[in-house]
């Protein structure tokens, strides 16, 4: 085969994704040159720290004296439909070209994959040949920016081909069998320098998404009846702060029980057992606790030492247990999995739980904020200072560029203080549960058929809503996202009216932050710009 390419690369903390290489190797790097396909091929898994599926990848090189060093790594899920191709290789060069840029370490060299597993019926060389014209488009997108591919691969049923050979014969048509996992000298560099390769994205969102099984329904109940007695006491300005502390102890007692529970080999055991040691009731009390915004903050503590672990674990379960129409409520228990797996240096979980957040409510501020800091390789440990002291939101809101960059709408001023806000709530009646169709906190999604449980939200998206109209409370003028609405629009059934509560339609991919929708996967760009 073609000695197509020659890379470079240390195996320390500087390469996995989301930093920029540092500017001189450290004395300890163990440095591994890569100079075929195969190894190219082999590379990617500990590249990314995960085995890819129905990827486009770009990983970035930069010439060190005379030789190419891995640099950024940007992944997007494969568009199901080719009319989304372009828009998707443009939207993957032009976000790692540039954000490297930013960093000032612009790539002199790509490094492009596409990934896909051959359908029923369809062979390997089937998915090379369709995807061809997907790796064509990342090449042209690169080359427009000046930074020319040096090799192309697919990825596909346990082989590799390559877009790059310079003859017609110089690699099998069938393809080159990829090597065994963990038999290679990159695996064994990796291995001593202690970076872990995980399973797939969709085995690390499994551990994030609600329960589909027939206790699905008990905890659906379980988390009505919750609401039935907190919601008024969440309303209640005079009760809001027993709420809050007894959420925070029920937590961190939980968390003590995590802690002293036996260890289990395995990712879906340790789900399992973590599952039986919470309640339905204590998940629906937390479940809703921790929309408070305050609550949520104060929780987000848990973020280091010996208590990082079992609070983890604990977000975990309770995103798992926002079933049904409860599901916009995983949006906190999902930014506290994240923020708490990136205070412990995993990014590869960090990412996805705050996508997976955004997912579930693309307004929620804090996830907004966390998951750009965290692609902006952000150093964490300035939000955890401000966590000693609260405050998160607002410190976070100064380590990116701002909300206003993030949502296409004008943010609040970071340098502002956090005012109390009052709140809003569309709480559901003792009958929602016999008769949810005169649920005014319940909706049906068009598409799906399935209700959606209205929020207690906070007037930014993150906590407990200010209160509606018939709850005497209002927001103060001008500080809405939106215009105002007419009386007629409010009395609309489905209007957004003074003090509602805004509900969306489910949406089968889950994700919207991609250019395209993807085969199976979120279209989340995972960037070391």
């Amino acid at each position: 085969m073609a000695n197509h390419s020659e890379t470079t690369g240390p195996f320390d903390d500087s390469d996995i994704p989301g930093r920029e290489p540092s500017a001189s190797a450290s004395a300890h790097e163990t440095q591994v040159t890569l100079r075929t396909p195969a190894e190219l091929a082999d590379a990617l898994p500990y590249l990314l720290g995960y085995r890819p599926e129905d990827s486009m990848v770009l990983v970035a090189l930069h010439d060190r004296e005379g030789r190419g060093r891995f640099g950024g790594r940007a992944r997007l899920g494969i568009p199901a439909g080719e009319e989304d191709w372009q828009a998707a290789a443009r939207q993957l060069a032009r976000g790692l070209v540039l954000g490297s840029e930013r960093r000032g370490a612009r790539p002199e060299q790509m490094v492009a994959y596409v990934c896909q597993e051959p359908a029923p019926g369809e062979s390997g060389l089937d998915v090379k040949r369709r995807l061809e014209g997907l790796a064509h488009r990342l090449r042209t997108e690169c080359g427009d920016l000046d930074v020319p591919v040096i090799e192309a691969l697919c990825i596909s049923d346990g082989r590799f081909w390559s877009y790059c050979c310079p003859t017609k014969g110089c690699c099998p048509d069938d393809g080159s069998p990829m090597g065994l996992p963990g038999t290679s000298v990159l695996a064994a560099a990796a291995t001593y320098a202690g970076l872990q390769v995980r399973g797939t994205l969709r085995e690390l969102r499994a551990r994030l998404q609600p329960w589909e099984t027939t206790a699905a329904l008990e905890q659906e109940i379980a988390l009505d009846a919750a609401g039935m007695s907190l919601v008024p006491r969440i309303l209640d300005e005079a009760s809001r702060a027993a709420v809050a502390e007894e959420t925070l102890s029920l937590a961190e007692r939980i968390i003590r029980r995590f802690a002293a529970a036996a260890p289990v080999s395995g990712a879906h055991p340790a789900d399992l057992r973590d599952d039986d040691l919470v309640g339905h009731d204590e998940a629906a009390t937390l479940i809703l606790g921790l929309q408070d915004r305050t609550t949520r903050d104060r929780a987000a503590a848990w973020m280091e030492g010996d208590e990082a672990g079992p609070a983890l674990r604990l977000w975990r379960t309770l995103a798992r247990r926002c079933v049904g129409p409860y599901g916009e409520h995983a949006a906190a228990p999902l930014t506290l999995a994240g923020w708490v797996a990136w205070s412990t240096g995993d990014k590869l979980e960090a990412r996805e739980a705050l996508a997976m957040a955004l997912g579930a409510d693309p307004d929620y501020l804090f996830a907004r904020l966390l998951h750009q800091a965290c692609n902006e390789g952000l150093d964490p440990e300035a939000i955890r200072r401000c966590l000693r002291g609260q405050g998160a939101e607002q410190h976070a809101a100064r380590q990116v560029s701002g909300p206003a960059e993030l949502s296409g709408r004008p943010g609040p001023d970071p340098t502002e203080p956090v005012r109390p806000e009052p709140v809003r709530i569309a709480s559901s009646a003792p009958h929602a549960v016999a008769h949810p169709a005169e649920d005014p906190g319940a909706t049906t999604s068009a598409r799906t058929g399935t209700r959606r449980r209205r929020r207690v939200r906070s007037a930014d998206g993150d906590g407990p809503r200010a209160a509606g109209a018939a709850h005497g409370r209002r927001r103060p003028a001008g500080s809405g996202p939106g215009p105002r609405q007419s009386a007629t629009e409010a009395s609309r059934p489905g209007g957004r009216g003074a003090g509602a509560t805004r509900t969306r339609a489910a949406d089968p991919a889950g994700d919207r932050t991609g250019a395209a929708r993807t085969r199976g996967d979120n279209d989340e760009q995972e960037r070391d710009r």
